[in-house]
């Protein structure tokens, strides 16, 4: 049997790897034309597109990941059936929960790089295309970080800002304004910044410190409007969206919604299908197995495969369908994020069934 696993998996990696390949180039070049409407824009060109998408295949490498699995599955299954090989082996004394356990042995090694593929890849890569393509379409204003914060550079003033929240209310927030010969005016301090509209925001706990020949004067203030060149697109360049956040830092900020009486379903939705990605690519190597037992008069190889893409590309947007229509009517987050690997695994398992009594 382990003879059995090894030769497996070779065959299924490599398929899995070449499905893999063809997905990317084929979401890659869609990316491209998307961003073709932009292209000259500021300091958008060609370079900077093509970096821009690069830097996007990690995203669509995990996105992608169950439906290159169920497709790359199949295909290695399929053209050993068509040889007789997992004839042979069946009738050699394998039983179907030894293929099941071998395939699920193979699958471990892909669980381990779809987890560390969303916990750390996708978001790092995710959020430096967005930083990328921002700073080349609004190039007046740079953002950088550093242990104090992030600071900009708003015309003639700086702004420090300690933490930025997924909503984009900025935290801890200091400004420092300048004149036009950079002399220091004043100093405001902010617990919280909330955008009002564009050029507006709403300082709230503020504190001004302004400087003058006559000497310093501090006032505090309940709230003050603040208008800054800085707006939402800017912002959320720091940050990537539910789908691209690490498990972690969703759970961080599921607690801080919480604690100021916010909804979470958006948030605790992506995190539970962060933490059940794992079962959604086991479903997937499952429900490849009955698509090479069946017998070869019910569909040859190219049958068999566009059945598997047409199943995977079904999985891939029906979970994000359902997905959002969790969000808009708040269904529990866990139900929403189980409903579609659950509803597979029972095809999976049917199918099996099925198979096993022909």
């Amino acid at each position: 049997m382990k003879l059995l696993t090894r030769y497996l998996a070779r065959e299924i990696y490599s398929s899995i790897a070449l499905v893999f390949f063809a997905l990317l180039m084929l979401f890659a070049f869609f990316d491209l034309l998307s961003e073709l409407d932009d292209l000259g824009r500021g300091n958008y060109h060609v370079g900077k597109v093509l970096l821009y998408v690069l830097l996007t295949v990690p995203t669509r490498l995990y996105e992608l990941f169950p439906v290159a699995i169920l497709i790359g599955t199949i295909f290695a299954l399929a053209q050993m059936a068509a040889s007789s090989q997992l004839t042979i082996y069946r009738c050699s004394g394998v039983s179907l929960k030894q293929m099941i356990l071998a395939l699920f042995k193979i699958s471990l090694p892909i669980l381990v790089l779809s987890y560390l593929s969303g916990e750390f890849l996708a978001p790092t890569t995710e959020r430096l295309a967005q930083t990328v393509r921002l700073e080349a379409l609004s190039a007046e204003i740079k953002l950088r970080e550093f242990r104090s914060g992030i600071w900009a550079k708003d015309e003639h003033n700086f702004v420090n800002i300690k933490n930025v929240l997924p909503d984009t209310t900025l935290l801890n927030i200091s400004i420092y304004e300048f004149d036009k010969d950079y002399n220091l005016q004043s100093i405001i301090s902010a617990k919280r910044a909330s955008f009002v509209q564009e050029g507006l925001w709403q300082l709230n706990e503020a504190t001004q410190t302004s400087f003058s020949p006559q000497g310093v004067v501090v006032n505090t203030l309940p709230g003050m409007e603040w208008r800054s060149a800085l707006n939402l697109d800017i912002l959320r360049v720091l940050l990537v969206g539910p789908n691209q956040m690490s498990a972690w830092n969703l759970y961080l900020y599921i607690q801080h919604l919480r604690d100021n009486q916010q909804k979470t379903v958006r948030y605790e939705i992506a995190m539970w299908n962060k933490l059940l990605y794992p079962f959604a690519v086991l479903v997937m190597i499952l429900l490849a197995l009955p698509f090479a037992a069946y017998r070869q008069r019910e569909g040859g190889i190219s049958a068999k495969i566009f059945s598997g893409i047409v199943l995977g590309l079904t999985f891939h947007f029906a979970s994000q369908l359902f997905t959002n229509l969790g969000a808009i009517n708040e269904w529990p987050a866990i139900l929403s994020a189980i409903a579609m690997p659950t509803l597979f695994l029972m095809l999976a398992t049917y199918m099996l069934y099925k198979t096993e009594r022909h």
